[in-house]
């Protein structure tokens, strides 16, 4: 009696344990967490929202995006550290964020040295390559690129020129030298400050002024606390949607190139609608309260005077000489093919 009861429940336990075992579809689902500051509903928010929806599709559920959006997996420092540990494993971020993974990305917001978006995609086109090289050195696979627009200057109180701003306390990303020092040698009072403290920053008086895309400062409501801004194109700011290696390797090698499609699909999407968005973003801001001081030719020079002091503290210093000056051609070979 006991051998017969003692197989029947052996017998029992393995068909439990095959019951309960992992299906091979279910082995091989891999879940991408992915973060961005950028706020629910907002076009860089929806863009993420589109491939995850596509992945999910094009994968027959073994891919999944999560998204954790509007700064609550923190600033972009925050989740490129979370990425490093594997909390995270994907992000959306500007070059601010970029810039912490490979200083080469920064030429690519050179202030006032490019003067269109295309400019900017024809410079962007020639150096993409080293540049994503540069990344996935440093650990990242580039899903897309994308642009949140030029950034301008918002203040709490009227400014027009530079000198107007060197008297205000303006943000730059928290804990990022290199922008501090470039910063400090176009002659501005930078403090360092994370994304997602801005707001508090602007109520309590800790920061006067920011610069960013007009279509950041609507979605983010910064530009509720400060209503004022000149529409000087002082740089593009650029973002990526990267990916860890690591986790990228973890997807299964048949369905990378479609992934990849269906990102890249995306990100040029997104970029099309962010660049029609700029203007609407400013007449909303206008309705809103903004005041737009608008430039005359002269002082829209001193401004491009401000950013050309910048330039020996980036040159040979946050990018390499060579990559500077390679910037400088390209803008200058674009100019002159498009005359």
């Amino acid at each position: 009696m006991k051998t017969p009861l003692k197989r029947i429940i052996i017998l029992s336990l393995a068909a439990l344990a095959f019951a309960w075992a992992p299906s091979p579809a279910f082995a091989q689902r891999v879940t991408v967490k992915l973060g961005t500051v950028a706020p629910e509903r907002s076009p860089w928010h929806n863009s993420v929202k589109r491939i995850a929806q596509r992945w999910e599709k094009a994968s027959d559920g073994k891919v999944k995006l999560s998204i954790y959006a509007g700064g609550v997996a923190g600033d972009e420092e925050d989740m490129l550290r979370k990425i490093k540990i594997g909390q995270l494993h994907a992000a959306t971020i500007t070059g601010v964020g970029l810039a912490q993974v490979a200083k080469s990305t920064v030429a690519l917001q050179i202030p006032m040295l490019m003067r269109s978006y295309e400019e900017l995609d024809y410079v962007r086109s020639k150096l993409k390559e080293s540049i994503e090289k540069d990344l996935e050195e440093a650990g990242f696979i580039v899903l897309n690129w994308g642009d949140a627009g030029w950034v301008h200057f918002f203040s709490k109180k009227a400014a027009q020129v530079p000198a107007d701003f060197r008297d205000m306390k303006i943000m730059v990303g928290a804990k990022d030298a290199t922008a501090e020092a470039a910063w400090k040698a176009a002659g501005f009072n930078p403090v360092p400050i994370a994304a997602t403290d801005v707001m508090q920053g602007l109520q309590t008086g800790l920061v006067d002024a920011f610069a960013a895309p007009p279509i950041f400062a609507l979605s983010s409501q910064w530009c509720g606390l400060a209503k004022h801004m000149v529409p000087v194109n002082w740089s593009p700011l650029n973002g990526a949607t990267v990916i860890s290696k690591r986790r990228w390797d973890k997807v299964p090698d048949e369905l990378k190139p479609k992934l990849l499609e269906i990102a890249r699909e995306e990100g040029e999407k997104s970029k099309q609608e962010i660049r029609e968005l700029g203007d609407k973003a400013v007449r909303a801001m206008k309705e809103r309260g903004l005041t737009v001081h608008e430039l005359t030719d002269a002082e829209r020079t001193q401004w491009e005077k401000a950013a050309r002091d910048a330039y020996p503290a980036v040159r040979g210093k946050v990018i390499p000489a060579e990559l500077f000056d390679r910037v400088r051609e390209l803008a200058a070979e674009y100019r002159a093919k498009n005359q």
